[in-house]
């Protein structure tokens, strides 16, 4: 049971659970929030009105609780919105908030190499037939940054069947997919049998692809073992060693480059540790292949961006960083591009390699994932 309390007049609303605890919320969040059919659509759940359409000078005139229901009145719109107060604890925003910057989000998890043991894996006809498989498989990604997946047919274009399962193939100016294999005359190191450091694919774009998949097809080459290393983590021990050098690869950004083709000339200045305005970590860009010079350092600052570039690398080779495994034909594995860099190890001229790999959008796999727990949640009321 709640109890509800009016303060600063008709401002703010505090809700008083049994065991004493207080949480508030303004008017006008209140208000902004209502899930009425005249402010929000009751097809699809989309604002009605705009900010401007809410009174400036608007106050809660009265407030009263009934089960797990809040019932507020506004004024001097004469509105009276129920409010489940379920829903209002999930979104409380009257709480501690993070202050520190390198901060991760809800649900996710860092990890190094302890959990190659433990590898996110699901089958493929399993998780095509059920949902419950399927919802599994991209909490795993969510959480965990990257997912292997078994079992899949070994022929060419079955990675577009991976991403359909969750969203959408985004194409770039490698098509809508692009082989891995050796090349006479490469335009990328990747179809060379030569060894890759663990890197974030394509920074050099604005927006990233936000999903990578590669699908095996043959791997009977010697060597050519695929390696993950959690971007999050490696930036987090960066941080626990050195704050410093942690800022400074945060604050200042970074320039990569492509023109490995004819008409192809791709540019991005991020930095290579990324935070959200409030200090959350939200992404990674690591690519010694596509670095272009850096030039947005001040020069007093130069010394140690190059000293923390280098410890980063450093961390990212740790083969305690690393979760490392072979894929069969018909096995793939996806990573959030974001945050997860992958590697190689080089392989040998024996015998055959030859992977596909295309590029998928991260909002595509949430919703996904949402829709599917939403169903669950419905399901078990």
């Amino acid at each position: 049971m709640y109890q509800v309390e009016l303060g600063t007049n008709g401002q703010v609303v505090t809700l008083i659970a049994d065991d004493g605890t207080r949480t508030r919320f303004h008017a006008i969040w209140l208000r902004d929030n209502a899930w009425d059919d005249e402010t929000r659509s009751p097809s699809n759940g989309q604002r009605l009105i705009a900010l401007r359409d809410i009174p400036a000078n608007l106050v809660i005139e009265s407030a009263s609780v009934s089960g797990t229901e809040l019932h507020l009145t506004f004024q001097p719109e004469s509105k009276s919105v129920v409010y489940d107060i379920n829903w209002l604890l999930a979104h409380r925003y009257d709480r501690e908030q993070p202050v520190a910057a390198g901060w991760t989000g809800q649900g996710i998890s860092t990890w190094d190499s302890s959990l190659m043991s433990a590898v996110p894996e699901a089958d493929f006809n399993a998780a095509t037939t059920n949902p419950d498989v399927l919802a599994n498989w991209l909490s795993k990604i969510r959480t965990y940054g990257f997912a292997k997946m078994t079992g899949g047919p070994a022929t060419p274009e079955a990675l577009l069947k991976v991403a359909g399962l969750f969203g959408y193939v985004r194409e770039t100016n490698y098509g809508k997919y692009f082989e891995v294999r050796t090349e006479v005359n490469p335009t990328n190191l990747a179809y060379t049998g030569l060894g890759l450091q663990a890197h974030t694919d394509n920074p050099y774009r604005d927006p990233v692809p936000t999903l990578q998949i590669l699908y095996c097809l043959e791997n009977s080459a010697t060597g050519g073992e695929n390696m993950v290393v959690d971007g999050f983590a490696a930036a987090l021990r960066l941080k626990a060693e050195n704050p410093l050098w942690f800022d400074v690869l945060s604050r200042h950004c970074a320039r990569f480059e492509y023109a490995g083709e004819s008409g192809v000339c791709l540019r991005s200045r991020r930095p290579m540790i990324e935070l959200a305005a409030d200090g959350e970590l939200i992404g990674v860009r690591f690519n010694n292949r596509s670095t272009a010079a850096i030039t947005d350092v001040p020069f007093d600052e130069m010394g140690d961006y190059y000293a923390a570039y280098r410890r980063l690398g450093e961390i990212i080779d740790d083969p305690a960083m690393e979760v490392t495994f072979k894929l069969s034909p018909g096995e793939c594995f996806i990573v959030d591009n974001t945050r997860v860099l992958h590697a190689r190890k080089g392989y040998s001229g024996a015998g055959s390699r030859w992977l596909q790999g295309c590029y998928a959008d991260k909002d595509g796999l949430l919703s996904t994932l949402a829709a599917l727990e939403a169903g669950k949640q419905e399901a078990a009321e």
